[in-house]
């Protein structure tokens, strides 16, 4: 036993050694990472995801979090039998669905994610894009009622919170000009906050392993101009329209670069970040 323990310390060792040019690489910059999808619902992953988030802010990382929620949402809606529908992979929120949306979102899922990673040794700190005005929000189409896009984003609490060694985890429900509530999609909160954070890196986490071809093969590298092409050519359809999309506006708006990856991928964020083999769709 005793020799089998020694043989894991070394592998222990080597691992990070291997790693620690990776880490300091992003030894105090920003990382966004937008959670959400099935794995949100799967108690396991979000245990996982947590000790990995605090893993980073162990290694000097500042991890700021944004989670979607729309599975969770979804369900809520059909216990209540209300009907909701999508349009270009947005929901489409009247004002009894956002009411939903921010009880679910900006409630239980969010003081879970604080109250996972408070477990797994971290200082977690709840919010939504109501507070201290962190993202205005206006209608982003008559035809998706209270769905929202920002419009301005002050980042002031989320600096403060990292300054001090929290980690801000952040509801994407925000507030427009009269004070009434806007649905604004995780993805697109993400990268607004990110881009006005300068983050090194936005890390988007799904149900699926990347940006896919026409022939359903993962593509691993690329570019605006790519991305535009397969929202233009049909190749990119449903959910994926918003996070690429997000991805666009996020390096070109002083984010280093985006990742979409699965979220269900034990450790993706750290085999991302950490490793040279990378995982997911890198977007500059």
């Amino acid at each position: 036993m005793r020799r089998r323990k020694n043989e894991d310390q070394w592998d222990s060792a080597r691992v990070l050694s291997e790693a620690l040019p990776f880490i300091q690489r992003y030894t105090d910059k920003t990382i966004v990472i937008k959670f959400g999808g099935n794995a949100m619902g799967d108690a396991e992953l979000t245990r996982q995801f947590a000790n990995d988030v605090v893993l980073l802010r162990q290694f000097g990382v500042r991890p700021v979090i944004v989670h979607g929620g729309g599975p969770q949402i979804g369900s809520m809606l059909e216990r209540l039998n209300i009907k909701s529908e999508f349009v270009d992979g947005l929901r489409v929120s009247d004002i009894e669905t956002v009411e939903i949306a921010e009880m679910v979102l900006s409630g239980g899922i969010n003081k879970g994610l604080v109250q996972a990673i408070n477990s797994a040794g971290g200082k977690a700190v709840g919010l939504s894009g109501k507070d201290a005005n962190l993202i205005t929000a206006t209608k982003l189409r008559e035809d998706l009622g209270f769905a929202g896009e920002p419009s301005e984003t002050d980042v002031t609490v989320l600096d403060t919170l990292a300054a001090n060694g929290f980690i801000p985890v952040i509801s994407p429900i925000s507030a427009g000009a009269e004070g009434e509530s806007f649905n604004v999609n995780a993805d697109t909160a993400a990268g607004v906050i990110a881009s006005a954070l300068g983050a090194a890196r936005l890390m988007l986490l799904t149900d699926i392993e990347g940006v896919m071809d026409e022939d359903k093969n993962l593509l691993t590298n690329l570019s605006a101009s790519d991305g535009r092409k397969l929202i233009k050519d049909g190749t990119a359809k449903g959910g994926m329209i918003p996070k690429l999309e997000t991805a666009i506006h996020a390096v070109e708006n002083d984010v280093q670069a985006v990742v979409i990856l699965d979220g269900r991928r034990a450790h993706g964020l750290l085999v991302e970040l950490f490793t040279d083999k990378g995982a997911g769709t890198l977007i500059r």
